[in-house]
């Protein structure tokens, strides 16, 4: 199915995500980002949403501007961050500092060379981390981003990238059951 046909399947009470979907996916919803972030972004979103035929639509509509290595690179950030968030938000979240003293010990490597430039991952990374719920990987890539000035409106858009990006998947996998 195409992104348009995923967003007609939205139902009627979900007519806010299909205003959303397409506002947030276009240059001008989503200000203070460019074109490719904007897909990267939502290709490692809709990977962490775990709704593949939404994952495949939009991985369709990202070939329009990405690279196969870009999209890998959305890939990778969705990838490192479904290990990242599990791991620093137990160690966040457990009251017991100690934990987050030990040296993590987890393999990394991927972060060094993703296919994609570093703040482009550091923006896919975040709006992963929002999905997954890990405050301490948020603060993280947002301090790493808006270190890179990247400004806090496209901060705020890789965000609503996520967040749309999640509820359609949460809503069409739910309309589909």
């Amino acid at each position: 199915m195409s992104l348009s046909d995923l967003r007609n399947a939205l139902p009627d009470y979900a007519k806010d995500l299909k205003l959303n979907l397409d506002s947030v996916l276009s240059d001008a919803g989503s200000p203070g980002l460019d074109g490719k972030q904007v897909r990267v972004i939502a290709v490692a979103s809709a990977i962490a949403s775990r709704y593949t035929p939404l994952v495949a639509a939009i991985e369709a509509f990202a070939a329009e501007q990405l690279s196969p290595e870009e999209i890998a690179g959305a890939k990778a950030a969705a990838a490192i961050m479904a290990m990242n968030n599990i791991y620093y938000r137990a160690t966040h979240l457990i009251h017991n500092d100690e934990y987050g003293q030990l040296r993590a010990g987890l393999r990394m490597n991927v972060m060094a060379n993703p296919g994609i430039d570093k703040i482009t991952f550091e923006l896919a990374s975040l709006a992963v981390s929002a999905i997954n719920g890990c405050g301490a990987c948020m603060d993280s890539h947002e301090r790493t981003i808006r270190q890179h000035e990247v400004s806090a409106q496209g901060v705020q858009s890789a965000l609503k990238i996520g967040a749309v990006v999640h509820a359609v998947a949460v809503t069409l996998e739910q309309s589909a059951a």
